[in-house]
């Protein structure tokens, strides 16, 4: 990541960063009953950080699933969050696609280290060497090269790129680092895992990952992808708009940005009935509520086996006292230790939602927090309450440290936006604004359409529905976006002009805030034709 704080940062799962919380223990924190008083702190929770809705799912050995719903699924509407009220799971998704990968080398079809090429012929990697040894394992391990978020403009916000078009976008994206020699979080390998369960299976990835995985697992009403939902019990999504920055001001209804695309890497819709079978099946080592091995307990152990360091530290402190002193990814999963104990975790950030799963293996117990808002503190503040109750932990207030870290952080995002506004850059197009009209196109995103429109000009992301909208001109050669949307990111295109004529155009988030997924710093669009 780089030393900007993205938006996602605002929000990402994880050990916090040196921040001191208070301590006050208020009543739900003394609770000896890792369950009692469950209301006053999900209350606590939802009314510090105004989330609309929130739904938990708790197992634990020898007793009945927790599976609940509290607030709205909706602002300013009565229908409430209910155990069955579906929530983009985002990124949780990963660890089923891990799953589905899992069932195929049980059933032989696969090896976990084959070379990728072996199966899909057409996949390609910037490097030949890395193409030709890349294994099914690193397509989940996030140690590839790329850089963080690389090629995500192909899945993120609403886009026509198919899955199809998303594999044979990886070719032309550059790495930043030596093959598996270090961690850098992707989604398009994860799409590019989805392409191969197609190919092996035969079946669309949508219909094995439900007839194998969700169903066998017992998540009923999970579906694999948006366009699938068939209830209307699904929650809507809310962020804070309306001030310097997007996750600041009021919260705000807004609308889903992925597409079906995505799904392999963040597509399943599921609600807290759900998520209790999938914890369930997880900790039963593959066997599903009819007691029928659905993957082996060998391959539960490959998933849970980490494969790539994200992190170390020194370990916790009385103001941190969760963090860890090792993070590591393995298949679909995050594995960390926390007070001692291992956990097997994992994280999703949508628009709008956010979530969480954990498990401690050693004691059986499994934990999914779903949300309505993005609002990290209600997402994480939640699972590290219930991880410390069922760890018999001393009492800790994480409403509290998550409201000293959202204070901190966006203090910190005001400043980074004071310090890089410097103003209108001085200087202008060199030259007449007609000769910027055209088509250009990048090797891996596809087509930018620049024409004129009236005095001025326009431009067309012609993939990204929602990148549309008139430029304003922001310095020498350069040109800032004005998206209708405010829930995406603007960015600024700057003109490489040679004897007169724009012949290329370079991009970057205008915000030095934005979401990671908004990779247009990796865009390089060459014009077309005349």
């Amino acid at each position: 990541m780089s030393g900007f704080i993205h938006r996602r940062a605002l929000l990402a799962s994880g050990a916090a960063v040196g921040l001191a919380a208070a301590v006050a223990r208020p009543a739900w924190a003394q609770a000896t009953d890792p369950l009692a008083d469950l209301d006053g702190l999900v209350h606590a929770f939802m009314a510090e950080f105004g989330t609309p809705g929130v739904a938990l799912a708790v197992v634990r050995p020898g007793q009945p699933d927790l599976t609940r719903g509290w607030g709205v699924r909706k602002l300013g509407a009565p229908e409430p969050v209910g155990p069955d009220t579906l929530f983009a799971v985002a990124s949780n998704t990963k660890a089923m696609t891990a799953a589905a990968l899992a069932i195929l080398v049980d059933e032989g079809k696969l090896a976990w280290d084959e070379p990728v090429v072996r199966r899909l012929p057409d996949f390609a990697m910037y490097d030949p060497a890395t193409t030709a040894a890349m294994t099914v394992r690193d397509l989940l391990t996030h140690r590839s090269g790329l850089p963080l978020g690389a090629g995500d403009l192909m899945i993120w916000p609403t886009t026509t790129h198919t899955r199809a078009e998303v594999v044979h976008g990886l070719r032309f994206l550059e790495p930043v680092r030596g093959f598996r020699t270090g961690y850098d979080y992707d989604n398009v390998l994860y799409v590019a895992a989805g392409q191969l369960i197609e190919r092996v299976t035969g079946t669309s990835w949508e219909s094995f990952v439900t007839e194998r995985v969700l169903r066998p697992a017992g998540m009923a009403q999970a579906v694999p992808a948006p366009s699938l939902v068939r209830t209307a019990d699904i929650s809507a999504r809310h962020a804070r708009l309306g001030g310097p920055v997007y996750g600041m001001g009021e919260m705000r209804v807004v609308e889903r940005q992925e597409t079906d695309s995505f799904a392999p890497a963040g597509g399943v819709q599921a609600g807290a009935r759900d998520m209790a079978a999938w914890l369930r099946i997880q900790l039963n080592r593959g066997l599903g509520p009819d007691g029928k091995s659905v993957w082996s307990e060998i391959q539960s152990a490959e998933m849970w086996t980490p494969q790539t360091l994200i992190g170390t530290s020194a370990g916790p402190t009385s103001d941190e006292p969760g963090r860890s002193l090792f993070a590591t990814y393995a298949l679909g999963w995050q594995v960390f230790d926390w007070r001692g104990e291992r956990v097997v975790a994992h994280g999703g950030a949508m628009n709008g939602q956010l979530t969480a799963t954990a498990m401690i293996p050693g004691r059986g117990v499994g934990i999914a927090v779903l949300t309505n808002a993005e609002e990290v503190g209600v997402q994480n503040g939640l699972r590290n309450a219930l991880l410390d109750r069922m760890m018999g932990a001393p009492a800790f207030d994480w409403v509290a440290y998550y409201r000293n870290r959202g204070q901190t952080r966006r203090a910190t995002a005001l400043a980074t936006l004071k310090a890089t506004d410097t103003g209108k850059p001085v200087g202008g197009p060199t030259a007449p604004l007609a000769r910027y009209a055209g088509l250009y196109r990048d090797p891996w995103y596809g087509d930018l359409e620049i024409r004129r429109d009236g005095e001025g000009l326009r431009v067309a992301f012609l993939k990204t529905p929602a990148f549309r909208g008139p430029l304003e001109p922001w310095g020498p050669d350069a040109f800032r976006t004005r998206f209708a949307d405010p829930t995406v990111e603007d960015a600024v295109l700057t003109f490489a002009v040679k004897r007169g004529r724009p012949v290329e155009v370079t991009a970057k988030a205008f915000s030095p805030l934005a979401d990671f997924s908004y990779d247009f710093q990796h865009l390089r669009f060459k014009r077309v034709g005349a």
